[in-house]
């Protein structure tokens, strides 16, 4: 009898799923999410829009006026193309096959989101790691030498980073651009409506990189859209590996509409903004935290003992994000996604249960 050990890769049979724990009923603050809903009026008339969808027909592969009309919206330099992800998820996984040559590698600073490394391991690429500094900044000489002795074909550069909200400093970005001339630089932008800074307006000046984006974090989670800006002799190679249906009729609707009225995400963004410097006071003001700065709608916070806060947390009701264990930079750190003031006030409360 033929098994799934007899068939699948062993790295994969190795491997655990990426795991989303069930959030039924908790306060929830480990996944980076937008906590405010739409308007109500918004809301149906957005339901009234979807309602004339045609759910009986593919979705357009390119559609056309959505791409334009990201364009427009999100400020993507005239020169450039969009390419369309299920998330930025997709798009990475897109980068990984288009360029799994054997003994190609991929590179970025660690602790850095997971799905480059996973991606690079599922495209059997070989993962690169270089650690930040002790206080979580780049250390752009590592980078640099890293560059030259792996010369990888990708390099991925979060702009801000993921779990630590470190926002890379620009000319550090410029020398590794420079350095990286066999390289493609990925500047992913999940958290720019929290940064202040972004990179697409330069997305056209140089011929090895390409600004990748999501609308997840604005508050469109739940639809799974992500887009990759950059010069078409890369986004047309890009775009030969995307499932030719990659983006469905709901997604490209709801985000064709919630693009015209983007003025309340944005809204929604500046408010968590300003509770992100609020929540930041307040936990900095704990016995026995660590508050690192940051650009994202998330605080890194090193505590006395990351496992036992989380697990006081999670039975008072409040899931956070406990990445003590992801590297050791992160040695008793946990992540707080900034929530609404309502949110914010229960993580506090509980917070100070356990610090105090």
């Amino acid at each position: 009898m033929t098994t799934p050990q007899d068939i699948i890769r062993r790295d994969v049979l190795a491997m655990t799923s990426y795991p989303v724990p069930d959030s039924t009923g908790f306060v929830k603050l480990d996944a980076m999410e937008n906590p405010f809903t739409l308007p109500a009026p918004l809301a149906a008339e957005l339901g009234e829009h979807l309602a004339g969808v045609a759910l009986n027909r593919y979705p357009q592969p390119r559609p056309n006026a959505l791409l334009d009309k990201i364009k427009r919206v999100m400020n993507v330099p005239a020169c450039c193309d969009v390419l369309l992800g299920n998330g930025s998820d997709e798009i990475i996984s897109m980068v990984s096959m288009a360029v799994a040559k054997p003994g190609a590698k991929v590179l970025a600073p660690v602790p850095g989101f997971v799905m480059y490394a996973l991606s690079a391991k599922l495209a059997n690429l070989a993962f690169v790691g270089v650690p930040l500094k002790a206080d979580l900044t780049l250390d752009t000489d590592a980078m640099l030498a890293a560059i030259a002795e792996h010369e990888p074909a990708v390099i991925y550069l979060a702009y801000p980073n993921n779990p630590t909200g470190t926002l890379y400093d620009d000319a550090d970005i410029e020398r590794i651009i420079a350095a990286a001339g066999k390289s493609l630089v990925v500047i992913d932008e999940a958290y720019q409506p929290f940064a202040g800074k972004s990179w697409m307006p330069r997305a056209d000046e140089f011929d090895n990189v390409v600004v990748m984006r999501t609308v997840s974090k604005l508050g469109l989670a739940g639809i799974r859209l992500g887009y990759l800006a950059g010069r078409a002799t890369w986004l047309t190679e890009f775009d030969k590996v995307r499932p030719p249906y990659n983006i469905n009729v709901l997604t490209q609707a709801a985000a064709d509409f919630l693009l015209d009225r983007v003025d309340v995400l944005d809204a929604q963004a500046a408010q968590l903004r300003d509770e992100r410097t609020r929540l930041a006071e307040a936990v900095a003001a704990l016995p026995g935290t660590e508050v690192f700065p940051s650009a994202g709608n998330f605080l890194l916070v090193r505590v006395p003992d990351a496992s036992a806060l989380f697990e006081t947390l999670l039975a008072a009701r409040v899931l956070i994000k406990n990445v003590s264990k992801m590297h050791p930079l992160l040695d008793n750190c946990v992540r707080l996604t900034v929530g609404s003031p309502e949110e914010n006030a229960q993580l506090l409360a509980a917070l100070k249960l356990v610090l105090h």
